[in-house]
């Protein structure tokens, strides 16, 4: 097939399964957090089905496998190999509902939304400008567009029907899973049944522009600190009152105002308070750990915790709770000689495609870290968007056909091994 015919199929594809309102609700208790994404998964578990692909799961909290099975001849065996990719987009107060559209990209600048008066200006996204001439993915300026990771979602897909339906093409074993919740901590991955993904390694479509790579992540922690104080009338509160407001302002003040996310780039680290909350009686602090380095990020678990219990003790009637959760882990710690195989490949791909690889570390997590936590290496690569989770995003046809045929370089690639 040609490019152009190639192109005009993942567009298409990408634009039904955008128009499917998909976004995460980090409010909700449930997993799925939306309904869009049980309509998006139930589409996508049709469309498998008619394609023949075997294995097909849907479970109660909307992780969809498959498998696309091997058809090498005799005994011929390769590894099996798996792609990730996540239902939802990412929830960044703007519309739910996704109207994107292709444009022909003429240079200068893109009206996005006339009535609204929307501009994409090239001064103010200069990026742009390197994909004048070509055909782009662009938003109604009022929502994201949702490349994150429906872009990620469209290639494998397009892989998987045009390996099931097309010209005989030799592969292993290709599981597929397509998880929920991914924008609001991992919660959906970390619900999938992994016997249901048996794979030696697999990979995530969920970094930005033409030639990223990621396998270092951040490893992550929630951590929850909840105080209860006294509650006291003002006329007999001398002695009496201990407000937990004033406690949890004790606890913020200790931390390093220079070790925030505003403060730090690359792989430095960060503790970030990103939520208080209280009242006469309690009073409840949200934070954020991140960092790439393993014993840097224990450190600083043990330093909160040390923090809350120097605190309590200088407000004894007080009573204070820390609560940390492990989110995800960082993908490189999970890399062994014998998976290295995975990133190694990556680069090989890239090479074969002409595309030039842009080493990252993620300043960031994806599904590909809690699965690297199990002991399935699962580094990341493109889908050839920019500017993830805003109006401005937009994803070049061009960019997206190459992170499309990355997914095939990778399975015959794997035959190859």
């Amino acid at each position: 097939m040609t490019a152009k015919s190639i192109q005009d199929a993942l567009a298409e594809r990408f634009l039904r399964y955008s128009a499917i309102s998909s976004q995460s609700d980090a409010s909700s208790t449930t997993v799925p957090t939306s309904e869009g994404q049980w309509k998006l998964a139930r589409l996508l578990k049709s469309e498998l089905e008619e394609a023949g692909a075997e294995a097909i799961h849907l479970s109660d909290t909307c992780v969809l496998t498959a498998k696309v099975p091997s058809n090498l001849p005799g005994n011929a065996v390769a590894p099996a190999i798996g792609f990730c990719t996540h239902l939802d987009t990412v929830d960044v107060n703007l519309s739910p509902d996704v109207k994107a559209r292709v444009i022909e990209y003429g240079g200068g600048d893109v009206c996005l939304n006339e009535a609204n008066d929307v501009w994409m200006r090239e001064s103010e996204h200069p990026e742009i400008a390197r994909y004048k001439g070509e055909r782009i993915l662009v938003t109604d300026g009022t929502s994201v567009l949702g490349a994150d990771d429906k872009a990620g979602v469209t290639s494998v897909m397009e892989a998987a029907v045009r390996l099931l339906q097309g010209p005989t093409v030799p592969h292993g074993d290709v599981y597929l899973s397509f998880v929920p919740d991914e924008e609001i901590g991992l919660r959906g991955v970390r619900t999938m049944d992994l016997a249901r993904f048996p794979v030696e390694y697999a990979f995530t479509l969920d970094s930005c522009e033409l030639g990223e790579v990621v396998e270092s992540t951040f490893n992550a922690a929630s951590v929850r600190i909840d105080i209860v104080g006294v509650s006291a009338h003002p006329m007999n509160s001398k002695g009496n009152m201990v407000n937990p407001i004033l406690v949890a302002h004790d606890i913020i003040a200790q931390f390093d105002r220079r070790e925030t996310p505003e403060c730090t780039e690359g792989r430095e680290s960060y503790i970030w308070v990103n939520a208080i909350e209280g009242n006469q009686t309690t009073a409840h602090i949200g934070i954020a750990v991140r960092d790439h380095d393993r014993a840097g990020y224990e450190e600083k678990k043990q330093r909160i915790r040390d923090i809350a219990a120097r605190v309590s003790q200088a407000h004894p009637r007080a009573k204070v709770t820390v609560d940390i959760e492990d989110v995800y882990g960082n993908i490189e710690d999970a890399k062994t000689e014998a998976n290295s195989v995975a990133t190694d490949n990556i680069v090989k791909a890239m090479a074969q495609l002409g595309i030039e690889p842009i080493h990252l570390s993620m300043r960031g997590g994806t599904d590909g870290s809690w699965l690297s936590r199990q002991g399935i290496f699962t580094p990341n690569f493109f889908t050839g968007a920019h500017n993830f989770h805003s109006v401005f995003e937009f994803l070049p046809l061009n960019a997206f056909e190459k992170s499309f045929e990355m997914v095939n370089t990778l399975i015959r690639q794997a035959v190859q091994q």
